[in-house]
């Protein structure tokens, strides 16, 4: 996590970039889960960061039914969480990755925003409960991530799309990559501020390297943590943005803060894909930092942020990607008077 943020002598630049609100949300954080715990035991930080989950759950919406179940692959089981509206048939199934740097994170962390993207859309959701780091090293979590949906592919007939936050975002992304030629490949991806494995000496890397609640120190961490020895950078299922080939790829949502180092690698995942001829949005939501899914309660950026994330997956699940209408703060191709003021379809 961030440096702290707490005093505001010491909020520099960002003190009044980012709103009150948003700022009584950073110190919520900190205060539950507060920088210097990096340097604690990996089964500390986990602990103190499962009840922060706790503290900021905020239930189901009604109607939502979940039931959990095992994913069975040849070394061992992946748990998953599947919610279904239960007064009404889904037309797609999401699969969903959650975030917290392939350290944190399981079915119960992010388990109120998966549940409320069901009750949005009426779609499907399968939460997967992927295997963490350090004691599972890469391509651990990229290998359940890719068993998870092989698993929905085989057992659901619905439309899939591929959702992840942070670390969960590059899981999709790599999923997407992998199994673009499936027989059942994902009709669309939703990737939510994202680590793509992008150049650090991009635009956000520099202003936002010392952004509250994500740090470039931190970014260095989390992939440090979850590297095999010898481990390439350039290994696409490691960092989607080193691929090669950015074609055939289904038509993506990325959604990025302002405020946050990684938002670089959703405007270059773009232009990839953009390159390759495939539909790619990318919007920055301004005045915001990484993890503002959880501040959705709390405050309105973060809310009008969440409700536009959840349209989007409900666009791309019916098929309608190549409809997606341009929002407030939405960036698409790469006009040449500046990305910020076009809508995806304007030429």
């Amino acid at each position: 996590m961030a440096n702290d943020r707490s005093d505001p002598a010491g909020r520099g630049k960002y003190a009044a970039l980012l709103d009150p609100e948003l700022w009584d949300y950073i110190d919520k954080v900190n205060s539950w889960y507060p920088p210097e715990i990096v340097a604690a035991p990996i089964a500390e930080q986990r602990a103190v960061y499962d009840k922060m989950c706790v503290a900021f759950h905020q239930g189901h919406p009604e109607g939502v039914a979940t039931g959990d179940g095992l994913v069975a692959t040849a070394a061992h089981a992946v748990p998953v969480r599947r919610y279904r509206m239960a007064a009404k048939a889904a037309s797609a199934i999401v699969v969903y990755y959650h975030g917290g740097g392939f350290v944190l994170g399981d079915l119960d962390s992010h388990d109120d925003i998966c549940a409320e993207i069901c009750a949005g859309t009426g779609f499907e959701v399968v939460s997967a409960d992927y295997r963490l780091a350090p004691e599972h090293l890469h391509p651990a979590s990229f290998n359940d991530a890719l068993a998870v949906f092989e698993w929905v592919a085989a057992t659901s007939k619905l439309p899939i799309v591929l959702c992840g936050e942070s670390a969960g975002g590059n899981l999709a992304a790599a999923v997407a990559q992998t199994t673009r030629h499936h027989p059942r490949h994902a009709i669309g991806q939703v990737l939510i501020y994202p680590g793509l494995g992008g150049d650090e000496t991009g635009r956000s890397y520099i202003e936002h390297a010392e952004a509250p609640l994500l740090t470039l120190a931190d970014i260095d961490f989390y992939r440090r943590v979850r590297s095999a020895p010898g481990q390439s950078l350039d290994d696409p299922t490691f960092s989607p943005l080193r691929d090669r080939d950015f074609s055939g790829l289904p038509p993506m949502v990325i959604v990025t803060a302002e405020c946050d180092p990684l938002s670089s690698d959703g405007e270059a995942y773009r232009d990839r894909i953009v390159d390759a001829g495939g539909r790619a949005w990318w919007r920055e939501e301004p005045r915001l930092v990484h993890s503002f899914l959880r501040a959705r309660p709390t405050v309105p950026r973060a809310a009008e942020a969440f409700r536009r994330i959840v349209g989007d997956i409900a666009r791309l699940g019916a098929s309608d990607g190549a409809l997606i209408s341009p929002l407030v703060g939405e960036m698409a191709g790469r006009p040449e008077g500046g990305a910020k003021d076009r809508g995806p379809l304007e030429s």
